[in-house]
């Protein structure tokens, strides 16, 4: 049974990594991440979060910065908080991805919303990489219509 879950991830906890790669799968090995070129984007800016997300951002004016890693079977989506690190698994199956003012994550009834700016636009490249992965993955595992 998926839980939907968003987890601590300041420090190393051999449950929480239990719990992420029974989710989305073991991280891809260094070879592989070289074959890829790269399996994570450039920190981007955090322009809005459902309701749920929003207790894992800065209180104050600060900017808010997330990142996306890429794993087999989903994404990990991490949100800095101060010094506290918070990831949100996400499988593709789950995974929709909106071309908005920026980029926009949704999962789980959840969504991040990234700024377009200048990293978003260097991170094109991981987001065409990320979009191939999801559409491979959804392929392998076509989504069954319900009547």
């Amino acid at each position: 049974m998926w839980i939907k879950m968003i987890l601590e991830t300041t420090y190393r906890d051999k449950e929480v990594t239990k719990r992420i790669n029974s989710s989305v799968g073991k991280p891809f090995s260094l070879w592989q991440s070289i074959q890829m070129k790269g399996i994570g984007c450039k920190r981007m800016m955090i322009g809005d979060v459902s309701i749920t997300i929003k207790q894992y951002l800065n209180t104050v004016a600060d900017i808010n910065y997330g990142n996306i890693e890429l794993r087999p079977n989903g994404i990990l989506v991490t949100i800095i908080k101060g010094l506290q690190s918070f990831t949100w698994v996400i499988p593709y199956y789950q995974l929709y991805i909106y071309k908005t003012e920026g980029i926009s994550i949704h999962a789980q009834g959840k969504f991040v919303n990234f700024k377009n700016n200048t990293t978003l636009k260097e991170n094109a490249a991981f987001f065409k990489k990320l979009t191939h992965l999801k559409i491979a993955y959804d392929q392998r595992y076509p989504h069954v219509d319900s009547l």
